[in-house]
């Protein structure tokens, strides 16, 4: 595996260092459940998926999230096949930010 499950407490701290980038790969219609702010969305369900993951900046860290975190591991999986190395997946998704988020 090329990437780190990080839990939410561990992805809002990665959040507040330099050079990140903030990964939503859920639906656009999944958005209502919440989102990470600053976050950039590229739907993972999008045809275009790769070909938008791979125009990204390689050289800046990713912290990618979903729904529940199993297709934000799949894009982690996809990203470090592209040659990304700093790339984190978010356990628990959108859920595990908002309890998060609820107790802060």
């Amino acid at each position: 595996m090329n990437y780190q499950n990080v839990d939410a407490a561990q992805f809002a701290e990665l959040k507040n260092k330099e050079n990140h980038v903030v990964l939503d790969v859920r639906s656009p219609g999944e958005l209502a459940e919440g989102s990470v702010p600053g976050h950039k969305m590229i739907n993972f369900f999008d045809s275009q998926f790769k070909a938008n993951i791979a125009k990204l900046d390689q050289s800046k860290t990713y912290l990618v999230y979903c729904r529940s975190g199993n297709r934000s591991a799949q894009a982690c999986t996809i990203m470090a096949d592209l040659g990304f190395t700093s790339i984190y997946n978010l356990k628990g998704g959108i859920g595990a930010w908002n309890q998060l988020a609820a107790v802060s």
